[in-house]
């Protein structure tokens, strides 16, 4: 997801969980595999438990850098058919709520400003905001039954 920046644009990437639930996540000034890669880094628990990674065939995505994080931890790769959105349908539709709620209009006068932000954002999303989708609970309270 991009926003806004007063000097140009910034990005915040995310990992989302079956439950909707906001696993990992990172903001960075370039669209690339280490913005990726920091997402999945701050992924608390296991990533070997992490079964499945589907994306997109974006370029920051397709690389050695994440082949071999998904490698190391045994994550499958799966990836959206050229062309193809409605692959991944349901992130993309996600993507629209962040960029409605969030990022609607927004300027960060910083990277750290985008960040903060974007934390605060995070824990609201999995914490407090509900989702029909999801019986009309929380990320987390959906999970907690799920488990």
């Amino acid at each position: 997801m991009s926003v806004s920046r007063k000097s140009g644009i910034m990005y915040a990437y995310l990992s989302i969980f079956f439950n909707r639930e906001i696993i990992g996540h990172s903001v960075g000034p370039n669209k690339n595999a280490d913005l990726v890669y920091l997402a999945l880094a701050s992924i608390k628990g296991n990533l070997h438990n992490v079964k499945l990674f589907h994306t997109d065939r974006g370029k920051e995505f397709v690389n050695n850098l994440i082949s071999e994080a998904l490698e190391t931890f045994g994550i499958h790769r799966s990836l959206s058919r050229k062309g193809c959105p409605y692959d991944n349908a349901v992130a993309e539709a996600m993507f629209k709520v962040f960029k409605t709620e969030f990022a609607n209009g927004e300027n960060f006068a910083s990277l750290e400003q985008l960040a903060l932000e974007w934390n605060d954002y995070v824990h609201w999303f999995n914490h407090i905001r509900i989702h029909g989708t999801l019986g009309y609970l929380t990320p987390v309270e959906y999970k907690k039954q799920a488990l």
